[in-house]
C-alpha cells in the first residue's frame, strides 16, 4: 500500500475560480442591410445563415442582439472585428461598421 506524506500544518486548497465572461453586443442603426448583418455574422463569427438572420431580425427588432459570450480579451477582439468591418456598400448613406459593445454577462 502506498504511503501518504503531509506535511503537518500544511493543507493545500485548490479553488476553482470562474473566469468572467463577457458578451458582444451588436448595436441596431439605419445604415446596413439584413444581408450585410448575415454576411458579417457568417464571416466574423462562423454564423449559419439562419442563425445570422435570425440575430439580424432581433437587432432590428430590439436595437440589440448578443452575438457571443466569452472571456474580456475575446470579446473585445470580436467587438473590434465588427469595429473593423466596414461600411455597407449596398447602402450609399452607410459610412461606417456597425457599433458593437461588450459588457458584462452577469454570470
Amino acid at each position: 500500500m502506498p504511503s501518504v506524506t503531509e506535511t503537518p500544518g500544511v493543507r493545500e486548497e485548490k479553488q476553482d475560480q470562474l473566469t468572467p465572461l463577457y458578451n458582444v453586443v451588436l448595436l441596431d442603426d439605419d445604415e446596413h442591410t439584413y444581408e450585410y448583418v448575415v454576411e458579417m455574422l457568417q464571416k466574423l463569427f462562423a454564423f449559419s445563415e439562419a442563425d445570422a438572420f435570425s440575430h439580424a431580425v432581433e437587432v432590428d427588432s430590439t436595437g440589440r442582439t448578443l452575438v457571443l459570450t466569452c472571456e474580456l480579451a475575446q470579446a473585445e477582439f470580436g467587438r473590434d472585428q465588427i469595429h473593423a468591418y466596414g461600411a455597407d456598400w449596398r447602402m450609399p448613406q452607410s459610412k461606417g461598421s456597425m457599433s458593437a459593445i461588450v459588457e458584462p454577462a452577469g454570470n
